[in-house]
């Protein structure tokens, strides 16, 4: 897998001070996409061990809230199978991170087994160790410049813990124009 950018100290893509990992590759090709060029899976710097302890290193301090993954699409089946370990990693060396994945999939596309474009044996223990997805592709017709951590109004910010307990799509309480 291939990453097109790292921002350290993010505060747009999620609750709190981040570090945002941008992977490259993503097959939807939203009209309007802000990050085009990491529609290519060969594009950027190859994701090494050493980017990886880079990241965990990144996350330690008690400022940093978490992790947020976009794209690109993480959910890509090549991506998964290079996120699953990093995401378990992060869980085990700092269980008190949030993670943030941003994703074109809705998660109901995610979940179904017979949906092999973005189902893969990596998908399910992802979505297990995450605390947020934000769902769906962007359209451009439905750009919302007032959302918070979404650009289009047809995108969800999923509590995906709570959703799994629960059995049903949980939307987070970020969802909400003026919640902070």
């Amino acid at each position: 897998m291939n990453y097109g950018n790292i921002i350290y100290n993010d505060i747009a893509n999620g609750i709190g001070c981040r570090t945002s990992l941008f992977v490259s590759g993503c097959t939807h090709h939203c009209k309007g996409c802000f990050n085009e060029m990491t529609w290519d899976f060969n594009y950027g710097e190859p994701f090494t061990t050493e980017i990886e302890d880079k990241i965990i290193e990144s996350l330690r301090p008690t400022y940093i809230s978490g992790l947020t993954i976009l794209g690109g699409e993480p959910m890509e089946v090549p991506n998964q199978a290079v996120l699953r370990p990093f995401i378990e990693r992060i869980k085990r060396e700092l269980p008190n991170k949030t993670i943030w994945i941003y994703s074109g999939y809705l998660l109901e596309e995610l979940m179904d087994e017979d949906n092999k474009r973005c189902h893969s044996s990596d998908t399910m223990k992802i979505l297990d160790a995450i605390d947020i997805l934000v769902d769906g592709e962007f359209v451009e017709a439905l750009k919302d410049i007032m959302l918070r951590f979404r650009g289009s109004s047809n995108q969800r910010i999923i509590d995906v813990p709570e959703t799994l307990r629960q059995g049903e799509i949980v939307l987070s309480k970020y969802n909400e124009k003026n919640i902070i």
